[in-house]
Formats: structure tokens, C-alpha cells, sequence
């Protein structure tokens, strides 16, 4: 058990938690969550002993061992992948080497066996004769070959070391693990296998993560970071959102009664009050209304962004056509011979193994790439707007944020793009910043807005929620759901993908498999998955 009591901490005169007391028990998992600023990676770091609260205490009982999900992905580059793993179990790792420097020596000593033989019984209690191949079928299962084992750790891509990293996390079976946005970058196979791997695991889990998706398939509570202070709700994400908004609504509609009762008392007093045969009326009227209080909602320091798209025209029959379209890049081909015909309705979701196929189909029927061959051709009656995946061009210069926005736009009038950027949670002297200097969620947030001032009535969307926090990621789910326009789009965000496709349409580079279903159904699809086995040669 970890047991967190009376923590606060502040920056100067920012207080980031306040007097916050928690236990977080054995066999539950528990979803830290709230806005951006919060305090969430913060609160992580008080808890693995990385910060120091400036009050309070977090106190693990003896004999217990936290592991905690390493971020720097460049710490390891000198170590194997197999070394790197075992290494999550620090105390395991350094018997190893000491065992291993002892029976190195050529002047072995009684001192030296002595020492060996405590070493031994150490590492035998601790299981470390299984130690290796448990560290080789933790890395099996994450996608990393076996023949990658043995690699340097600086020689693998970004997305191997980020499965290595959380391998090592839950090398051993530690009593307490801490998980830090654990889902990114990761594939949606090894993000399955982490969702199965937590579900079963008996100790301590706490993580934080913007996959809706992953929380409600891991979490069996709740803790939610607001106005410095840590409540635990038992349940997983969807629950506590559900139950927050009822709560909102319940007491908001209170609040409605009791202030229309009071303006009903209020025109009684002011139509009554000087007539002598309603004054005793109106007198004890204004009794009544004197004692009404209105239960104010704080409001939470969450913000939504309002995203809404509408279509200017409603688009005809015809939307897209593309034939017989193929792309390589100098790693080889991304996909060939693809034809695919976007019909009206169609909210289609993208998914490949290999991400850049579709920034590569998506540039090319954007005119930012072109294709090796084939053709593509949109409806006369289309007005497409893009969000890439890669926006930094559009980021240049000194401009400020007004009059970035009001190039896009036909209203130029200041005020109205004033408050076009306060609803996309740009408010006061934040209008003013320069567009150079924007974090990657403002720049989402910026293209978004500059995609909703065309009008379009066909989004095309590469990895829309990269840098969001849940606020907007969920705004945007919204607004995807809502629009009535047709929709080409890819996401790591599994109940995005979920809740706005009917079609799935999968790259490969011998084919596409087109299905017109919800996403969980092609993952489940037994004819999809012999399908992709054929196209990928291989069992997938």
C-alpha cells in the first residue's frame, strides 16, 4: 500500500495541492486525471520520490518495490534491450553483476566466495534464475523479436524503446507501479496486450493517460485533480465522466428553481410593495427572499474548447474517387494499387502498420505530395479542409495569433476573432502570443479553428487529438459525431476511432482491406485478421 498524508506543494504563491490524503491498496488501478496544469505528472513525481512535497509525507509500506515507467528514452542507449529490461528490477540487476564480477575473477578469494554465496541465496529468493527468460517473453509479447534481444538499445527506432521502457516497468512483479501516459506511441496490439497484462495484475497500479479508451478497460477508480485538492471515485473514466456531468446538471437545474423562485419574489416585492393592501404580502415576501441562497458551482478549472463543424454547402453524390494509387518512400513501399470511393456519409478511419502510409495518402490528395502513379479526383461540389500531421509550416513567422486566425477568415472584424479564439480557450492577452512560439496542443487547436472558418463539408484529419488534453479530446469526439459532412481521419484515440467510423480502411504495402464496420469490429473480425495475415504475409 501506498499511503499519501496531508501532501501540499507550492511554487512561490501558486499552491499546486493542498493538504491532499490518499491511500492507493493492492489490486486496483487507479486513473489520475485532470486538466492540463493540474498537477498530474507532478503528483506522479511526489509519489516515486522525485519531488518533494513542501509539506506532508507519502509513506510505502517496508519491504514493498515501485517501479515507475521511465521517460527519458535515451537513458538506456549503452545497455542491451535484455539488460535494460531486467534493469527495472534495480536490486535483481545489481546482484547479477556483482555474481558476475565475482566469478570473473582469477584471484578468487574466501572472502570472494563468501560474498558469492550470500549473492546466490539473495538472487535464488528473489527467482532471478528465470529472470532472463522472463525478460525475453515480456519483450516477445510486446512485439520485440528475439533476435532485437541482444541489440544496444541506441540502435532501435523510438517506438521499440518506448515498448522496452514499459517492459522494463513491469519486469518482476512490482508491488507498486507508476505509469506515465504508458499508451503512446504504442501500436494498438501491444496497447490490447497492456490492457489484458493490468487487468489481471494483482498489485498497485496508478497511471495517467489521455486514451478514454484505455482508462475504461484498466481502471477500477478514479482520482480526480482539481482546485489543489485529490478525490478518489470508485470506477473507471466513462463512470466518473457520466456521473460528474449528471452531478453538474442536477445541481445546476436546483439552482434554476431557487433563482426563478427568487425573481418571481423579487417582481412581487417590486409591484406590491407600495401598495398598502399587498404590503404584508410584500413584507413577508421579502423575508422569504432574503433567505434564499443560491448553491453556487465552482467552476472547474476544465476548459472545452467549442469545436463545431458546418458545412457551407451540403456536398453531392460524388465526393472522392482514387485509382490504382501507389507511394514509396526510400525505406520502400508505403502502398500500391490503392482504390478506394468515398461516398456521401462516409466517416471513414484509417489504420496501417506503418503510420506514414497514411500521411503519405493524405498529403497526396491534399497536393502537399504526389503519388508514384495512379489518380485521385473530388466532387465538384467538395470543400475539403486538412489538419496534417505535421502542421509546422504554418507556424512560421511573427504573426499573433489574431491576425493569424483572421487570414483564414471572412469575418475580419477584431472582436469576432477575439471570441472565436476565446471559445478555442485562447482568452486576454493570449491572442497576442506569437504563432512560433505555440505548444503542439495550441497549434492543434489553432488549425482547427482555421479548418472550421472554411466551412468544409469533407475533413481529412491526421492524428486530430496528438497534444490534446481529454477536455479537447473529447470536444473534438463531439464534434466529429456531429458533423454532418464526410469524414477521412486517423487516431491512436481507440474510442475516437470507435465512436465516429463506419468505415474502416487499412493500408498495407501489398493492398487495403476495406470494411464497412465499427472499428472493435474489424479488430475482432475473423475474416479480417486472415485477410491481414495474407496481405502482411505474416500472422498479425
Amino acid at each position: 500500500m501506498i499511503s499519501v498524508s496531508n501532501v501540499s506543494l507550492q511554487y512561490g504563491k501558486r499552491v499546486l495541492f493542498d493538504e491532499v490524503n490518499v491511500k492507493f491498496t493492492p489490486g486496483n488501478c487507479y486513473g489520475l486525471i485532470g486538466a492540463n496544469g493540474a498537477g498530474k505528472s507532478t503528483f506522479m513525481k511526489i509519489l516515486s520520490g522525485e519531488i518533494d512535497p513542501t509539506k506532508g509525507q507519502v509513506s510505502i509500506l517496508p519491504g514493498l518495490r515501485m517501479s515507475v515507467l521511465k521517460q527519458n528514452h535515451f537513458e538506456f542507449d549503452e545497455y542491451s534491450v535484455l539488460d535494460t529490461v531486467m534493469m527495472g528490477n534495480r536490486r535483481l540487476y545489481e546482484i547479477m553483476k556483482e555474481k558476475d564480477a565475482i566469478y570473473a575473477k582469477t584471484d578468487f578469494s574466501e572472502a570472494d566466495g563468501n560474498r558469492a554465496a550470500e549473492l546466490e541465496a539473495e538472487f535464488g529468493e528473489m527467482n532471478g534464475w528465470n529472470a532472463e527468460s522472463d525478460a525475453a517473453m515480456l519483450l516477445t509479447n510486446v512485439g520485440i523479436p528475439v533476435e532485437s534481444h541482444y541489440t544496444l538499445m541506441k540502435d532501435l527506432t523510438g517506438k521499440d524503446k518506448v515498448k522496452i521502457l514499459l517492459t522494463q516497468a513491469i519486469f518482476g512483479n512490482p508491488d507498486i507501479l507508476l505509469l506515465d501516459e504508458p499508451t503512446n506511441d504504442l501500436d494498438v496490439e501491444t496497447i490490447s496486450w497492456l490492457e489484458n497484462y493490468l487487468a489481471d495484475f494483482e498489485n498497485t497500479v496508478i497511471v495517467i493517460s489521455h486514451d478514454r479508451h484505455f482508462l475504461d478497460a484498466v481502471c477500477t477508480h478514479t482520482c480526480d485533480i482539481d482546485y489543489g485538492k485529490l478525490k478518489t471515485y470508485t470506477g473507471n473514466y466513462s463512470f466518473w465522466y457520466q456521473m460528474s456531468q449528471l452531478a453538474l446538471k442536477q445541481r445546476s437545474d436546483a439552482n434554476k428553481k431557487i433563482e426563478d423562485k427568487r425573481l418571481e419574489l423579487q417582481e412581487f416585492v417590486r409591484r406590491f410593495s407600495a401598495n398598502a393592501s399587498k404590503s404584508s404580502q410584500a413584507t413577508s415576501r421579502k423575508k422569504l427572499l432574503d433567505k434564499l441562497v443560491v448553491d453556487e458551482i465552482p467552476p472547474s478549472t476544465r476548459k472545452y474548447p467549442g469545436i463545431i463543424f458546418k458545412q457551407e454547402r451540403e456536398a453531392g453524390d460524388q465526393i472522392l474517387h482514387i485509382e490504382n494509387l501507389s507511394k514509396s518512400n526510400i525505406d520502400g513501399l508505403l502502398f500500391k494499387d490503392v482504390n478506394i470511393n468515398v461516398t456521401k456519409g462516409d466517416k471513414i478511419a484509417f489504420i496501417a502498420k506503418n503510420h506514414l502510409a497514411i500521411t503519405a495518402l493524405f498529403d497526396i490528395i491534399n497536393e502537399e505530395e504526389t503519388a508514384d502513379s495512379g489518380e485521385y479526383k473530388f466532387g465538384t461540389t467538395i470543400h475539403k479542409a486538412y489538419l496534417p500531421n505535421d502542421n509546422a509550416k504554418y507556424f512560421t513567422g511573427d504573426m499573433n495569433l489574431m491576425d493569424w486566425l483572421r487570414q483564414y477568415s471572412t469575418n475580419k472584424d477584431e472582436s469576432y476573432v477575439r471570441g472565436f479564439l476565446g471559445k478555442m480557450l485562447f482568452s486576454g492577452e493570449e491572442v497576442l502570443k506569437k504563432c512560433s512560439v505555440l505548444s503542439g496542443g495550441e497549434k492543434v487547436r489553432c488549425m482547427t479553428s482555421r479548418m472550421m472558418q472554411l466551412n468544409p463539408n469533407l475533413l481529412i484529419l491526421d492524428e486530430p487529438t496528438n497534444h490534446l488534453d481529454l477536455e479537447s479530446i473529447i470536444a473534438y469526439n463531439d464534434a466529429l459525431k456531429d458533423f454532418t459532412g464526410c469524414v477521412l481521419f486517423t487516431s491512436h484515440d481507440h474510442e475516437l476511432m470507435q465512436t465516429v467510423a463506419n468505415r474502416i480502411i487499412e493500408l498495407t504495402p501489398n493492398g487495403i482491406i476495406d470494411k464497412r464496420m465499427t472499428y472493435d469490429e474489424y479488430l475482432e473480425n475473423a475474416s479480417v485478421k486472415e485477410q491481414r495475415a495474407k496481405l502482411y504475409g505474416t500472422l498479425v
